[in-house]
């Protein structure tokens, strides 16, 4: 039986899930996922679809060390905005295995609660070795998130490194949750991701750890306050603060802080600026995706093995053999 034509797919697909339908969501976001050819065309489709649409969500973007409580945090944090009738869509990012590609995949049985939600979506999306902590195709299911009506999205990202900072450049906010610890902790975060954090949270701020998380919290404040402060930024911020997954303690307070840095920004037009830089970054990165699609078809396949060859043997060196290997490219294409 042929398959629907990609237009006629992604029109069928793009009314429901204007409509709100979470299982055409689920649908959609694992069309944009798909690396067949007939599938990338349907998503494309789509996306032009649904992009009058114009429906915009707060972008929040989450990381944190493994085992600070990510998970945990982002159930009790959901739930506390579901309960305010607000919609939640969840990207969680696990990280791929780079031997066979698999990853666990288990965020929604780490949020049970949040996943039985009916004002919730999570998507659990493996990260296939791509850079910054996200899966290949995080924004194109941002966007889509957003034509459904959602009205926040929060991006869980694989972990903290200089990589994970691309999350920040997708998203409206970016918080970085930290566990409690002693002084030298913080030597172990690295000042990119400092310096791209809206809000740090320390996270675990109850029973026995309470002072513990204080005083975390008071060292990453004095740390926040030897920053440069960006220009973006209203007083206060960026800050630091302490909540508690466990008992919902600072939940109410860090969604305040969110709500208030968003309103500045969007009143300023710095959010819609963030947004134009953000399409644009996008673009870019599709330019740069297909262009190395392309290295592994036809011709550019072969001159690529070619060339390797010749540099695995010591017969040229990489930078020659690259400069002679895209020059061979150009001839192919300007030839007749």
């Amino acid at each position: 039986m042929d398959r629907p034509e990609p237009a006629d797919r992604a029109s069928a697909l793009a009314a429901r899930l204007a409509a709100g339908d979470r299982r055409a969501l689920a649908r959609a976001v694992t069309l944009v996922e798909s690396t067949r050819a007939d599938d990338r065309a349907a998503a494309e489709s789509l996306l032009a679809v649904l992009a009058p649409l114009n429906r915009q969500a707060l972008r929040i973007g989450l990381s944190g060390t493994p085992g600070v409580g990510k998970s945990s945090f982002i159930e009790a944090f959901g739930l506390m905005l579901t309960g305010q009738g607000l919609r939640v869509a969840v990207l969680a990012v696990d990280p791929s295995s780079a031997r066979s590609g698999g990853s666990i995949l288990g965020d929604k049985t780490r949020m049970e609660r949040l996943s039985r939600d009916p004002r919730a979506f999570i998507r659990p999306s493996p990260s296939q070795a791509s850079l910054g902590g996200v899966a290949r195709r995080t924004r194109e299911a941002v966007a889509l998130c957003e034509a459904a009506g959602f009205d926040v999205v929060l991006i869980e990202t694989v972990g903290v490194g200089q990589s994970e900072t691309m999350v920040a450049e997708m998203t409206d906010l970016f918080v970085l949750l930290i566990a409690p610890a002693g002084g030298d902790e913080l030597q172990g975060v690295k000042r990119g991701i400092m310096e791209m954090a809206d809000l740090i949270l320390v996270n675990k701020a109850d029973g026995d750890l309470r002072a513990a998380a204080e005083r975390t919290m008071a060292d990453y404040a004095g740390a926040l306050r030897l920053l440069r402060r960006r220009a973006e930024d209203p007083d206060g911020f960026p800050r630091a603060m302490t909540v508690s997954a466990a008992t919902g303690a600072g939940l109410p307070e860090a969604w305040g802080a969110m709500r208030t840095l968003d309103g500045w920004r969007t009143a300023r037009g710095l959010r819609a600026a963030r947004r134009a830089a953000q399409a644009r970054a996008w673009f870019e990165a599709e330019v740069r995706d297909r262009l190395l699609a392309r290295l592994a078809t036809g011709d550019a396949r072969a001159a690529l093995a070619r060339f390797g060859d010749a540099v695995a043997a010591g017969d040229m060196a990489p930078p020659e053999a690259a400069r002679r290997m895209l020059a061979a490219l150009d001839d192919r294409a300007e030839s007749p």
